[in-house]
């Protein structure tokens, strides 16, 4: 049986700033082209088949290896390295199940659901500082303000924080990206922000113990399971986890669906049309097509066999979602973004699979269903302005700058508001 290590594969340079845009695409595209389901990376093998890609995920022979990547990268004092210590993602068995257990349902959709009118309450408000005579840069207007706003009101925290509170997840997110962790300066900063946000957060929890909300940390609190608690420590951390997570992520992607829209105006006005059908499926559409997480990582904790390879233990494995999610046997003309097709028989992978699917999946979604409705509400045409500046894939692939030009709904053709709810 042959080792991975001796197979003769095409290469993928993730660590390369210019593997981004239309050359992103195309590299990608090519090696689905060439019938390989793995490819190598540097310090990695890539999965890129779809059902390899979830087996990989839900293995438990497998961890992150948010520990190991910090290792590598010479991070191991210091309150990134406390962080990355006690995120969620880097638990394994009864101490993950515990935590997820305790948090998940102060995430659950109707948790997610219930922020929905403070998330039209914040883009009511963005769009009516808007200019729309003219064209904008969506990422400045919506896309950035937007998530911030929302995950203050989920953590209980003054709307005065929220440019603060992205500032953290814009930096600290980057824990993830290789290419910013083999700069010293990149890591110094991540280290303040870490522990800026821990002096933030520490007396909010303290004040929301005497105090209690209808926000998360209120509910962290209250939250118990056969008797336990959150330690103030897993709080923290959950906090923190649930910001970096729940920002820069949303932010990207919600700029990427906008970015394909724009780029479909027969699809804009289609889901003008339904929105309580089309709003739902763009979202997941935009999820699989372009998803901002275009790469998981695990590492083997045991020497594992699949399809007749064997892979050592400490192999580390990136999944790649982008190919997964254009598996012709998952989904419908697969390589083309489609709001109009119902794909929802197959999820994409682009908050992975197993034990470690992201915790703040369903307030993304939310966030993002709320903003679309609301702008199809609003907006009868969508028109990109100029090529967007994409960002590299080394950690989340985002956008820079997105500018657009909207043609206003008359009122007489604004959709009801609450339509796309769903």
């Amino acid at each position: 049986m042959p080792n991975v290590a001796d197979l003769e594969l095409p290469g993928l340079e993730l660590d390369d700033p210019g593997l981004k845009g239309r050359r992103w695409h195309r590299e990608m595209n090519g090696l689905l082209d060439s019938g390989h389901w793995l490819a190598r990376a540097p310090l990695a093998t890539v999965v890129l088949d779809r059902e390899a890609g979830e087996f990989f995920l839900r293995t438990k022979s497998a961890i992150f290896p948010g520990r190991l990547l910090a290792d590598l990268f010479g991070v191991t004092d210091g309150p990134l390295r406390e962080q990355i210590d006690h995120n969620i993602i880097n638990q394994e068995g009864d101490s993950h199940r515990r935590l997820r257990g305790l948090v998940n349902p102060s995430l659950s959709p109707r948790a997610a659901t219930a922020y929905r009118p403070a998330m039209r309450e914040f883009l009511e408000g963005l769009w009516g500082s808007l200019d729309v005579s003219d064209e904008f840069d969506f990422i400045e207007a919506f896309a950035q303000p937007y998530p911030s706003l929302t995950i203050a009101r989920v953590m209980g925290a003054p709307a005065a924080d929220a440019p603060r509170l992205h500032d953290w997840s814009m930096w600290i997110q980057r824990q993830f990206d290789a290419i910013a962790l083999s700069d010293p300066d990149t890591v110094a900063t991540i280290q303040q922000k870490v522990a800026e946000f821990y002096d933030w957060v520490r007396p909010l929890i303290e004040q929301r113990r005497s105090t209690p909300s209808d926000d998360l940390i209120s509910s962290l609190i209250a939250t118990e399971e056969e008797g336990e608690r959150l330690s103030d420590v897993e709080l923290e951390n959950l906090v923190l986890n649930i910001l970096v997570g729940g920002v820069d992520t949303t932010q990207n992607q919600l700029a990427h669906v906008m970015r394909l829209l724009a780029a479909n105006p027969e699809q804009w006005a289609a889901l003008r049309e339904d929105p309580e059908t089309l709003v739902p499926r763009a979202v997941q559409e935009g999820l699989r097509f372009e998803p901002i997480t275009p790469f998981t990582a695990r590492q083997l904790t045991g020497d594992l066999e699949y399809r007749g390879v064997n892979f050592p233990a400490g192999t580390v494995i990136m999944v790649c979602s982008f190919t997964g999610n254009r598996d012709p046997e998952a989904f419908a003309d697969p390589t083309e973004f489609d709001i109009t097709i119902d794909r929802e028989k197959a999820r994409s992978l682009t908050f992975g699979a197993g034990i470690h699917f992201c915790v703040g999946s369903n307030l993304a979604k939310a966030e993002m269903a709320e903003a679309l409705g609301f702008f199809a509400e609003r907006v009868e045409e969508l028109e990109l302005c100029d090529q967007p500046e994409f960002q590299t894939v080394s950690g989340i692939y985002g956008i820079d700058s997105l500018y657009l030009k909207v043609t206003p709904a008359q009122p007489t053709d604004l959709i009801q508001p609450g339509a796309a709810a769903a």
